[in-house]
């Protein structure tokens, strides 16, 4: 693995790590919140700094339905980052406190909450689309020989992962709510809940867009090979 690579896997690590300190905003408080958007925005230049060929590739090749669905979670990914930069920086009260923004407070935090948790889905099945990659390299690192038993415990445990973070996205944290603008307000307590279990839940939550996209990615690229082999 060279340098830009295992540069690239620490941005991304970082960015996932920030996300989960970024939806614990009822136990961080206002001033950790900021500081860790502000952490997030560096690093999401970086990540597209290091993936710029992304960018630059963007018009060339043909689009397999694989690829239009990577590059329509992307920039749909790109368009609630943004959001949520500019939000936050109109509703920051430390870290962009000095900026001249006297007004757009109320817009800005409709924004804010709506691309926050439009961003936690998008990043989540973006990580999806890369999930074979990540198994990939955690089985070549454990020198893990091919098993279709524990393929098959792995997808069992992914698969019970992704039905409790279901439960909680639906009906615990009812987050499915942000995402149409059915509330204004973050409407569950996160101190009703020990911290610990707080995280846990929303990596399971994670985990269901996770095995989505991984799911429907693998059901594309094997629809293009029968559809090869026809």
């Amino acid at each position: 693995m060279n340098k830009t690579m295992r540069l690239k896997i620490a941005v991304d690590l970082g960015m996932t790590i920030l996300l989960f300190v970024l939806m614990a905003y009822q136990l961080t408080g206002d001033f950790a919140h900021e500081w860790a958007g502000a952490a997030m925005f560096l690093l999401f230049i970086a990540h597209h700094i290091l993936n710029r060929r992304w960018v630059m590739n963007l018009g060339k090749g043909r689009y397999t339905p694989v690829r239009i669905l990577q590059s329509a979670l992307d920039i749909l990914l790109l368009a609630a980052m943004l959001g949520l930069m500019v939000s936050g920086i109109i509703l920051s009260r430390h870290v962009f406190a000095f900026l001249p923004i006297s007004s757009g407070a109320a817009m800005a935090r409709r924004l804010h909450l709506l691309t926050s948790y439009w961003g936690f889905v998008l990043m989540s099945l973006h990580l999806g689309l890369h999930w074979g990659m990540v198994v990939g390299m955690v089985r070549r690192k454990l020198q893990w020989p091919a098993s279709r038993g524990r393929t098959a415990v792995l997808w069992a445990v992914a698969v019970g992962i992704a039905l409790y973070g279901a439960y909680g996205f639906l009906f615990r944290y009812q987050l499915w709510l942000y995402l149409f603008q059915q509330a204004e307000f973050v409407l569950f307590d996160a101190f009703s809940r020990p911290a610990l279990l707080f995280f846990v839940d929303h990596l399971a939550m994670m985990g269901t867009f996770v095995l989505v996209s991984y799911g429907l990615s693998r059901l594309l690229q094997a629809g293009k090979q029968g559809g090869t082999g026809a």
